[in-house]
């Protein structure tokens, strides 16, 4: 057994969600200079619902500009369009969607999972292959657990487990307090875009928070991985 110290816990990167994308236009345009703004590792693309061509045709669009900067792109649901759109993968909204869509995204492309309102679900995701877990995302009716909730969730899932997690942020605070809490990545989205100064200046400023949140952790925190449970 080695006495070596664990590596320290890398700093969260942002993900970032798109608007409902119907005409990809203007994502299009705004997508390379946000990109370049801050340290993006991921896009969900959050499509309008419509026939598989035309998504597939949008997916097709967004890809290159995420993939170009560094980010992988990901399809919030449908994991049958993933590789016929160029996409690095699918967000599965629950255990029971991850679980049907792993067979085709195995092993290749990424396969995220929220919707997981129980940490045994949870533990489950981790144990069948889901490469990240996300916590705090709204259910279907728009509710969604406290901050406090979602950060206790994230601080426990990153002291026992090794696959990814994500904590969903509807602010700067949040954004803060989930990095400082152990999540590996941060999601933001709609208050990125409804942002007035632009979501060049949001995302920055999203970046920053996190970056301050991160320091903000206490020092003795474990990594990932160190303990079972």
């Amino acid at each position: 057994m080695s006495n070596k110290p664990p590596p320290p816990r890398p700093a969260p990167r942002l993900y970032l969600a798109t608007p409902v994308v119907d005409d990809p236009t203007a994502l299009l345009a705004a997508l390379p200079d946000l990109l370049a703004a801050a340290d993006v590792a991921a896009v969900q693309l959050r499509l309008k619902e419509t026939d598989q061509r035309t998504m597939i045709s949008r997916i097709k669009a967004l890809a290159p500009p995420v993939q170009k900067a560094g980010a992988a792109l990901l399809v919030d649901g449908h994991p049958e369009l993933v590789a016929r759109g160029g996409a690095d993968g699918a967000h599965l909204p629950g255990i029971a969607a991850l679980k049907e869509a792993l067979p085709s995204l195995k092993p290749d492309r990424i396969a995220g999972v929220g919707g997981l309102t129980t940490r045994h679900h949870s533990m489950d995701a981790g144990e069948i292959g889901a490469d990240y877990v996300l916590f705090g995302e709204p259910d279907a009716k728009g509710q969604r657990p406290s901050s406090l909730a979602i950060a206790e969730r994230l601080d426990w899932w990153a002291e026992l487990f090794e696959p990814p997690c994500v904590g969903f942020a509807t602010s700067l605070e949040e954004a803060h307090d989930f990095a400082a809490s152990g999540a590996d990545f941060v999601l933001v989205g709609e208050f990125i875009w409804a942002d007035p100064r632009g979501a060049k200046a949001a995302l920055i400023e999203a970046e920053a928070a996190i970056k301050k949140g991160f320091a903000a952790a206490p020092v003795d925190q474990e990594p990932a991985g160190e303990e079972h449970g």
